[in-house]
């Protein structure tokens, strides 16, 4: 049975590409930190797509928890390959550097760049021993321009690029791809408190984007006709930085 898994899943964009695998025939893997119903909620979208899939909580920057739960999981579903791995959890915790103390950038930092590497460590070995893979991080805008205000964040998405990057070269003879997709503004939960008007107008399409936008573009890493492209970073940004 051919899987993705995403991290993250339960709301917003991680929720618009759990429903976009389940219409390209994956069994979705939704995972999650403590939202039980929300992580639900994405389930029940992802089967009313006709495809089938399930929760599984675990906090991405807790390494012995991705081991325990993810590991555990790997070792007893053999018959489930992890076909499709997208790296979606992310916080943020904006505070100008001068104010911001060490839990803001830790936890930032730590679900992100961390969270990538333990989740990918769990599924890896099995993308290269079967020769086939897809590796999709979900960066930003803030880790290619930087924002202020976002230095942990920033730092957290720049880091997840260069590792992508770098990933992206070691396994590419074994028909594995790495890719990143960096939203912009995108309207979810995690945008809901900016001020949308203002920020929309710095766009060039003057508009946020869209969840179902950005899983789009993960569709096109997921699928069989992006096997010649690895270690790339695409834009959805309404042409805000080009």
């Amino acid at each position: 049975m051919k899987c993705a898994l995403i991290t993250g899943g339960s709301r917003g964009i991680g929720r618009a590409i759990c429903v976009k695998m389940a219409e390209m025939g994956y069994y979705v893997i939704v995972n999650y930190k403590g939202n039980e119903a929300a992580a639900n909620e994405t389930l029940e979208a992802v089967r009313a797509k006709g495809s089938d899939g399930e929760t599984i909580q675990f906090d991405v920057a807790n390494e012995q928890e991705v081991q325990a739960v993810l590991g555990t999981w790997v070792e007893a579903n053999k018959e489930k390959e992890i076909e499709v791995l997208v790296n979606n959890a992310g916080v943020r915790e904006d505070n100008l550097m001068f104010s911001m103390n060490s839990n803001q950038w830790r936890n930032v930092v730590n679900t992100s760049l961390d969270g990538f590497f333990y989740v990918t460590k769990q599924v890896l070995n099995n993308m290269l021993l079967k020769r086939y893979g897809r590796i999709i991080n979900i960066v930003s805008l803030s880790g290619i321009k930087g924002m202020p205000g976002q230095t942990n964040y920033s730092a957290a998405k720049a880091g997840v690029i260069g590792a992508t990057k770098a990933l992206a070269q070691e396994i590419a003879k074994r028909g594995v791809t790495v890719n990143a997709v960096a939203p912009g503004f995108i309207k979810t939960d995690m945008t809901a408190e900016l001020n949308e008007k203002e920020l929309a107008a710095q766009v060039p399409m003057k508009r946020f984007g869209t969840p179902e936008e950005v899983a789009e573009a993960v569709a096109f890493f997921a699928g069989k006709a992006s096997a010649y492209i690895t270690g790339e970073v695409l834009s959805i940004n309404g042409g805000l930085y080009t």
